[in-house]
């Protein structure tokens, strides 16, 4: 039975410049799940329907509720934390 084993980032807390960082993170996150989407026929739609490849959430990420945001910056968020935590270092040049 498959046991999922996520690396430990408890201990990782990430600066103010990491976090803006997992903002733009985020935001690329959305933008490209929704070309992927449109490209592959996908429409805006009130709720979501995979017969018809309809989506709510086919508009800016500007415009999405923050918990549809959240979503995406909790994927954004973690990966920059399993960087951190294999010992990368993340500056901006």
């Amino acid at each position: 039975m498959y046991k999922p084993n996520p690396i430990d980032t408890t201990k990782i807390t990430l600066s103010d410049d990491i976090m803006a960082l997992g903002e733009v993170l985020a935001k690329n996150t959305h933008e490209v799940w929704a070309a992927g989407r449109l490209a592959d026929g996908w429409t805006l739609g009130d709720v979501r329907d995979d017969l018809k490849k309809k989506h709510p959430c086919l508009i800016p990420y500007e415009e999405l509720s923050e918990l549809e945001k959240d979503f995406d910056r909790a994927t954004a968020t973690e990966a920059l934390k399993v960087i951190i935590s294999l010992g990368y270092v993340i500056d901006k040049k």
